[in-house]
């Protein structure tokens, strides 16, 4: 290992440029000739569109080009679609799957949905010449609440589609569940709010669509988790073009977070646009149509049980949850509260039975898709909760509880009623790290210190465990030229991960070569055919096994090239990385692996590959401690000391580790202290549209983080690393909830939900007769 080799903490190579103004940004450069589109959208949340009259718009000054649904119909445009494997409901039926259109057809279903597209000379053209477009609609009813939406009467959004119902997922035992709850000594039982919440990345979504050959051939320039996924599903399943005639191009993605992962309507009609017009086509988002139109995240209702027998062991979970889909499904929505964290709503824990139903409904609220987590925030936020109630019912320690009920070591690998089989994790050995390194047992002088300046302090304890997965398949390439640079090329798209660099440090531990000469690039299906996404904490281990391999044939060519050279069998060879040398043993014959880049014939150096085939997830774990200071005057809240012990197996660069894990906790605590997206029951607007009224945490809001680490080996893939980008977001929301909770029972209240506002704590209050 050397000083640019895994297990060091080098520095971003990528930060030099961001911080210096020098990222590359897709609004941030200019195709010659290029126009600009502006969307018309509805100001109703459900609504029947019965004409659109675009000739004032077509007329106005500027104006080139204005599409509606009409216009991309006769472009062969199809539905966006939604990719999530089918679910097959309770019954046995099959889910739903509306289409979903571009630009509205006969109907809207969440304002700010887009109607038509105008393009023109300039910005302020097309924009004005969008006030000029007149849709007629009849409104119609609307239904924003997500419990609501399954009510009798509630309107529907789809007409072909009882009940608003767009699946009824299960899994689990669930006569053996209700077997072990008849049996239970104890049963706690909670409804829990996983409030919605908006991504609101640095970078808004952009979008430039270059026509090529009289606009036979497009390049996308565009931010997105993974070009080469992108292109695949937007090329067959919605333009209807062959792949060879699309190039997709990401710069830098200034966050993303899941947003940028999906076809939005925007790209597809701005790509229309583009081969109408044969002119370069931009569109750059506000804030005020992000809060409208990007993804958002989050939106369930559960109803939560644990049983306990006579000993504090835990019999079985069952949980019934309503996610909301919002007005139709995004790409992997119906996966994300379903089938992704499916079994992990027992967390870290040996629980016989689970039974776990989960009814998607749509509203008339802007489309929910995955979020930081996707689905296992949500998951541990409810065991989570669980426990730390039936500790506090059963007047037993929360750290002892979650002790006692552990799967543990021992029991590796351990397959339970969650149905997949966990090949590694310590929880005894991290939960004792935790808290230890919390000070647990000097919580009560802290708290005494507290009450002396007029705060209560609590203290909540979260042991999460995800499960982390991503795209099934990356690609990796590593070119090393003869004049002695080194490109590593990879599938997914980095948003802030720090992936140059840690590409870069797998590729300087395998080969030896000099940290400063490696390149990086990623984004351009141009460069790079074949490829996945970023997403599901997989980038370090699916594209890292694929950079690893990519090295190892690298080696492997080096080796044919090398024995020549020294008069020797390829199988004679040893590679030494340390020195980056090709050596026959027990002889002085060496060759640098420098040199032999430059003895190929078509002088293009060393060319490796690798395809890496990602079946088996990881289980990154570990232990939060949150502790907090509420002020009973104001209900507002202060975090005071937080804790974090993970468990990561191989870290490739413990400062990019602890700066996920910074970012993640910082979007765990927004959701869980402030962060709603709301709306207006009656009139179906939203009322948090942008950022003077959506509350996110500022630096002052967040504490010190102290993060420690300890390993248990993982053999699951060839880095022998486990996800660590949204565990912060997963452990965050239960350990804060909690310790906030914990603070304020002491007053009577008994129940939280989020976000725990200063407002809702101090009504709180009140209402508990403080």
């Amino acid at each position: 290992m050397g000083q640019f080799g895994i297990g060091q903490s080098v520095k971003r190579k990528e930060d030099d440029r961001f911080i210096t103004g020098k990222g590359r940004y897709t609004d941030d450069f200019h195709i010659d000739g290029e126009v600009y589109a502006a969307f018309v959208r509805s100001p109703f949340p459900h609504a029947t569109v019965k004409s659109i009259d675009i000739d004032g718009a077509k007329s106005a000054d500027g104006v080139l080009d204005v599409l509606t649904a009409a216009e991309l119909d006769a472009a062969g445009v199809g539905p966006l679609p939604c990719i999530a494997p089918p679910i097959t409901n309770k019954d046995g039926g099959d889910s739903v799957r509306p289409p979903r259109w571009s630009l509205a057809k006969d109907r809207v279903r969440h304002v700010g949905e887009p109607v038509a597209c105008v393009v023109a000379t300039s910005m302020n053209a097309a924009r004005d010449a969008a006030e000029h477009v007149f849709v007629d609609y009849e409104d119609l009813p609307c239904v924003v609440d997500t419990e609501g939406a399954l009510a009798d009467g509630a309107p529907l959004l789809y007409e072909s589609n009882p009940g608003n119902l767009a699946f009824d997922y299960f899994f689990g035992d669930e006569a053996k569940t209700d077997a072990n709850f008849a049996s239970a000594a104890h049963v706690t039982k909670q409804r829990l709010v996983n409030n919605r919440v908006a991504v609101v990345p640095m970078e808004p979504r952009a979008t430039i669509a270059e026509p090529h050959e009289g606009g036979e051939k497009l390049t996308l320039h565009t931010a997105t988790q993974g070009s080469q996924m992108w292109e695949f599903l937007v090329t067959q399943l919605v333009m209807q073009m062959p792949a060879e005639n699309m190039r997709v191009v990401a710069n830098d993605v200034g966050g993303s977070f899941g947003l940028k992962g999906f076809i939005f309507p925007e790209q597809v009609a701005l790509m229309v646009a583009a081969k109408r017009l044969n002119k370069p086509v931009r569109w750059t988002s506000d804030r005020s149509e992000a809060f409208l139109t990007d993804n958002q995240g989050r939106d369930n209702i559960s109803y939560a049980e644990l049983a306990l027998d006579e000993d504090g062991k835990f019999l079985g979970v069952r949980v019934n949850t309503i996610a909301a889909m919002g007005g139709a499904l995004s790409a992997f929505a119906p996966n994300v509260p379903s089938v992704g964290p499916e079994g992990l709503q027992v967390g870290v824990y040996d629980v016989p039975a689970m039974a776990v139903r989960v009814k998607g409904v749509f509203t008339n609220t802007t489309p929910v898709d995955a979020y930081r987590g996707a689905g296992r925030p949500e998951a541990a936020y409810l065991i989570e909760r669980l426990v730390d109630q039936a500790a506090h019912e059963l007047n037993v320690s929360p750290a002892e509880l979650r002790r006692k009920n552990f799967v543990h070591a021992s029991q590796m690998p351990y397959t339970g009623a969650a149905g997949f089989t966990m090949d590694s994790g310590d929880f005894d050995a991290g939960l004792e790290k935790t808290l230890r390194t919390s000070d647990w047992d000097g919580y009560d002088a802290r708290a005494a210190d507290s009450k002396a300046k007029g705060k209560i302090r609590g203290r909540g304890l979260c042991y999460y465990m995800e499960k982390t997965g991503g795209a099934p398949q990356e690609v990796g390439r590593v070119h090393i030229l003869p004049d002695e640079k080194v490109v590593i090329s990879v599938g997914n798209k980095g948003s802030g991960q720090g992936h140059e660099t840690s590409y870069g440090q797998m590729v300087a531990e395998k080969l030896g070569v000099p940290f400063e000469n490696i390149e990086f690039r990623s984004g351009d299906t141009g460069d790079l055919p074949g490829g996945g996404f970023t997403g599901g904490s997989s980038s370090t281990y699916m594209g890292g096994g694929a950079v690893v391999q990519a090295s190892a044939d690298v080696v492997t060519q080096g080796k044919e090239l090398a024995a020549d050279e020294l008069g020797v069998g390829p199988d004679k060879l040893n590679f030494d990385a340390e020195e980056s040398v090709f050596e026959v043993p027990g002889t002085n014959k060496r060759l640098p692996l420098m040199s032999v880049t430059k003895l190929g014939k078509d002088g293009n150096g060393l060319i490796g590959n690798g395809v890496y085939e990602g079946n088996n997830p990881t289980f990154p774990n570990g232990g939060h401690v949150c502790e907090v200071e509420v002020d009973p005057e104001t209900g507002v809240v202060t975090i005071d000391r937080y804790t974090i012990v993970d468990d990561f197996g191989v870290v490739i660069n413990p400062m990019i580790v602890n700066g996920q894990v910074h970012g993640g906790v910082a979007q765990g605590i927004g959701q869980a202290a402030g962060e709603w997206v709301q709306y207006d029951a009656d009139s179906g607007q939203m009322l948090t549209g942008s950022l003077q009224d959506y509350w996110l945490p500022r630096a002052d809001d967040m504490p010190h983080l102290n993060i420690e680490h300890f390993t248990t080996p993982t053999d699951t893939n060839p880095l022998g690393v486990k996800g660590c980008g949204e565990a912060g977001a997963t452990a965050a929301p239960p350990a804060y909830v909690c310790a906030v909770l914990d603070a304020v029972r002491p007053l009577g209240v008994e129940h939280l939900d989020m976000p725990i506002t200063p407002s809702r704590l101090w009504q709180a209050l009140q209402e508990a007769g403080r």
